[in-house]
């Protein structure tokens, strides 16, 4: 049975969340509400030293579980025992974070775990490197709705220019993740489809993920109770069954300038997807021209950071990757433990 962990991506507000609570409602796998420490320790990687000494792996442990910002609270675990855990495994930055998932995965024994943040997907060179075995699930939705819904969120403070660009970025993420990851490691569905036929797609799913389908995943709210803060009011759909109401809503929902701003921007990835297009006429040029400066100024932003990044791979303290699963141990060239051997013939 695989023990790959599991990534779920896309554009916020595409169905991440409900997706998860599906993976969740799975008898061998959990996957938490999002945490918030896994970019932030990657990025701090060099702050916390090498890993390998027993007291940087204690900071970066307890930092984890204190610092408020991490959210580590969400997975309900003990800190000190987390610690500890951090303590007696292995000293690489994804054996870290890979701890508290791994313990959040106990608490409902649980062979797997997983994680769910849509911005991932343009963050998977980062999360491979972390865990080198995992598996990507990218979850797409109608640009048209996912910008609607995004102008409608308390935490999305940008304009509609923004909201474009989002989905955008997360459809070409994942055109280049599907052309250059294995067939075994990155796995595209679609909200509508999921929506339309629950268990039709999550066998096929289940298939990817090698795992056998459970009936428990196409009625996933009780999973929400547990999975899904409650202080997260703008996931309230995900307490109930699974609905279709919201589909093609984009049309009562934007304004006539968005839609034929979406249309125009987005048409080509939109059909690629299998959506259709309304006709809507061509939008103002102005409303094109700042689209394309927004896309711009975020592109740059990237290429900044991706650049950083690559200079800091050059002077990173210890090792990165995971090795807690038996693939992971397989890379790091660990061997097997007892309990992973094939019992010998009678």
């Amino acid at each position: 049975m695989s023990d790959r962990p599991v990534f779920v991506i896309g554009c916020p507000r595409s169905g991440t969340t409900m997706l998860q609570l599906m993976l969740h409602s799975h008898p061998r796998m959990a996957v938490p509400p999002e945490t918030r420490f896994l970019v932030p320790a990657y990025y701090r990687r060099r702050a916390w030293g090498d890993l390998r000494i027993d007291q940087r792996r204690r900071a970066l442990a307890q930092w984890i579980a204190t610092e408020r910002s991490t959210k580590f609270r969400e997975l309900k675990i003990d800190k000190d025992e987390f610690v500890k855990q951090v303590m007696d495994g292995p000293g690489s930055l994804g054996s870290v974070i890979g701890t508290a998932f791994r313990m959040y995965a106990d608490r409902f024994d649980k062979a797997r775990w997983g994680d769910k943040r849509p911005s991932y997907v343009k963050q998977v060179d980062m999360l491979l490197r972390l865990f080198p075995d995992a598996q990507f699930i990218h979850l797409i939705r109608d640009g048209r709705d996912c910008v609607a819904s995004l102008k409608e969120m308390p935490w999305f403070t940008l304009d509609s220019f923004h909201a474009v660009s989002t989905w955008a970025e997360a459809i070409d993420a994942g055109g280049r993740l599907k052309r250059t990851l294995a067939a075994d490691t990155y796995y595209e569905l679609r909200y509508e489809d999921l929506t339309d036929d629950p268990a039709t797609e999550l066998k096929k799913l289940c298939h990817f993920l090698e795992e056998d389908f459970s009936p428990s995943m196409v009625s996933p709210r009780e999973a929400a109770s547990v999975a899904v803060p409650q202080h997260k009011v703008w996931h309230s759909n995900t307490h109930g069954e699974v609905t279709r109401s919201r589909i093609g809503s984009w049309a009562n929902r934007l304004d006539p300038w968005e839609i034929e701003l979406c249309e125009h921007m987005l048409g080509d990835r939109l059909e690629a997807m299998g959506y259709e297009l309304s006709g809507a006429p061509k939008p103002a040029k102005e409303y094109v021209a700042t689209c394309h400066k927004t896309m711009q100024k975020r592109k740059a932003s990237r290429m900044r950071k991706h650049v950083r990044d690559r200079f800091n791979r050059l002077r990173e303290p210890s090792p990165v990757a995971a090795m807690l699963t038996s693939g992971q141990r397989s890379l790091a060239g660990i061997p097997h433990q007892r309990s992973e051997l094939t019992e010998p013939a009678v």
